[in-house]
């Protein structure tokens, strides 16, 4: 068993790190920062101390070791490095951990191996994951290295929510199902929206709305998530920034027999110029309300289209929970959009959903409720932690060994 209090945890992208040194005692950050544009000529590296000014670093880095090397000397300048033998281990998000993954996991060459014949399933985000812990693991070989998986919260999903209906053994074959995502992000927010209502998280029913330029929203029911709107991949589901969420799956045939396009183009249509972006030309909510506040039709469309959606999950989550006792936002537009929120929830009254005015428009950190006092159902604004949430199941697993 680990005496440390601290955990640093990784967010390895293919060209960033992400970072956050958390002190376990309090949930204090003690430092956070992000390097990016890693391989390219002019990386950048902003490092924010508990105290102190942020800094920042522009040059080369050439790879994620020289990324993270960077990184810990930055952290040994606040005396919290990578040395520190306050340090009990590093927590990992890893995007995709199948059926295998369904916990935080001690990660060991047999685990890392998995995590590796997983990147069929997520070319984009495994890879990156799996690079960052393995130039952890050689900075400090000696410490635990924990992978916590975006798909775990959701592997609870009953096996008919789960399954596509296709025929079972093509499907068992390739790994087929929904497997979700966001998963740290609902779980935190189921969690503290029960904390924020005074509840224990085993009697509420909470939909949680995890809104930023990905998208997503999940019906926990007791803690337990039952049913979310991605599926194999994160492209399934809600309209997202540059993802088209739900199409007919007709579409891919349609888009390569008669318009021509090949696999890799409508792959790149359907994840990187559709959605927000692909309706109106924009895919950051801000310049979308701006827009379709000053009566530009593309930008309202897209707008409605996004929030019809959000509609449209809602209801069927509240009828396949049977009963809802709060609606959490979450994320960057979930927490920072008023104007989404009030559109969701309008005219939802006999759902028991309504949102007040007033107390929507207010704009906070804290996770707060923004419907009446009398309402039936809470809807809630929480912010989301993913990051304090990884940390959380890291140390909670190094202490359990």
């Amino acid at each position: 068993m680990t005496t440390g209090t601290r955990v640093l945890v990784l967010n390895a992208g293919s060209s960033s790190v992400k970072y956050q040194l958390i002190d376990m005692l309090d949930g204090a950050k003690l430092a956070s920062g992000l390097v990016e544009r890693i391989g390219e000529a002019s990386g950048r590296l902003l490092h924010l101390p508990l105290t102190g000014e942020p800094r920042e670093t522009v040059r080369r880095f050439d790879g994620h070791d020289v990324a993270l090397e960077a990184v810990a000397e930055e952290l040994a300048k606040d005396l919290v490095g990578l040395d520190s033998p306050e340090l009990a281990a590093i927590g990992h998000r890893v995007v995709h951990g199948g059926l295998r993954f369904t916990r935080p996991t001690l990660v060991t060459d047999a685990v890392l191996a998995e995590i590796r014949r997983l990147i069929p399933v997520a070319p984009l985000h495994n890879p990156a994951n799996i690079t960052g812990i393995e130039v952890a693991r050689k900075l400090r070989p000696d410490l635990p290295q924990v992978a916590v998986f975006d798909t775990a919260f959701h592997a609870t999903l009953p096996e008919h929510a789960a399954r596509y209906a296709i025929d079972r053994r093509t499907a068992d074959e390739h790994r087929v199902r929904r497997y979700g995502f966001h998963g740290t992000s609902h779980q935190y927010v189921s969690r503290a929206t029960a904390r924020l209502l005074g509840r224990d998280p085993a009697e509420l029913n909470v939909i949680v709305l995890h809104l930023g330029n990905g998208a997503s929203a999940s019906a926990v029911a007791g803690g337990v998530c039952v049913e979310t709107s991605m599926g194999l991949t994160p492209l399934e589901g809600l309209v997202m920034g540059t993802r088209s969420g739900d199409a007919d799956p007709g579409l891919v045939f349609h888009l390569h027999r008669v318009g021509g396009m090949s696999i890799d183009e409508i792959d790149d249509l359907l994840n990187r110029r559709s959605g927000l972006l692909g309706l109106c030309g924009d895919n950051d909510m801000r310049e979308v309300v701006r827009r379709a506040q000053e009566g530009e039709e593309d930008a309202k469309l897209a707008f409605d289209a996004y929030v019809h959606r959000i509609r449209r999950y809602l209801g069927g989550y509240y009828a396949v929970l049977g009963r809802v006792d709060a609606v959490a936002f979450t994320a960057g537009v979930g927490e920072n959009s008023a104007e989404v929120r009030a559109a969701v929830c309008a005219n939802l009254e006999e759902l028991g959903i309504s949102v007040d005015p007033e107390l929507n428009a207010v704009r906070s950190r804290e996770a707060r409720t923004v419907s009446p006092s009398y309402s039936r159902v809470a809807v809630a604004v929480v912010p989301t932690d993913e990051e304090l949430e990884i940390a959380r199941q890291t140390f909670a697993l190094v202490h359990a060994v």
